[in-house]
């Protein structure tokens, strides 16, 4: 169902490939519109009990695309480094091919928020959570349920 990757030689383990996943800044969320055209958005994300989940607004296109066709892509970028004198780039990188899904569950809603600030705001658990308090009910989180991913580095 997934093609083989063209470059083999670069690819990575699933292991190297979901330490990736989990250690990246953001991604980008890639849907499918009703109007046939791909949209792809970065986001802010993590990684929690084998999937990826992300907050979002109560309405838009990722929520309208997903409604239409749950078969979703996400890709991140790694740790890169640029070599000019040989044209090239070192880098890390990891495809994810999966299916997305609107997360309704209060406590399941709850713990992504709550790992999303433990990611990105570290230093401000208590705001964050009298956060989360305030702003779950006008927050949505997008579940997705990883069918097939693929890393790849040059190092």
């Amino acid at each position: 169902m997934f093609k083989d990757m063209r470059n083999a030689n670069r690819q990575i383990s699933k292991e190297e490939s979901m330490q990736i996943l989990k250690d990246a800044e953001f991604g980008v969320f890639s849907t499918v519109g009703i109007n046939g055209y791909p949209y792809g958005v970065p986001v802010s994300y993590i990684l929690m009990d084998n999937a990826i989940y992300i907050h979002c607004a109560m309405e838009g296109n990722k929520l309208e695309n997903i409604r239409y066709e749950p078969k979703v892509s996400f890709s991140v970028v790694g740790n890169t480094e640029l070599i000019p004198e040989k044209f090239t780039t070192k880098y890390e990188s990891v495809i994810v091919y999966g299916r997305a899904e609107e997360i309704t569950a209060l406590d399941e809603k709850e713990s992504a928020l709550l790992s999303i600030i433990d990611k990105y705001s570290k230093d401000f658990l208590a705001q964050g959570k009298a956060y989360i308090t305030r702003a779950i009910d006008k927050t949505h989180i997008i579940k997705i349920n990883i069918d097939h991913l693929t890393g790849k580095s040059l190092r």
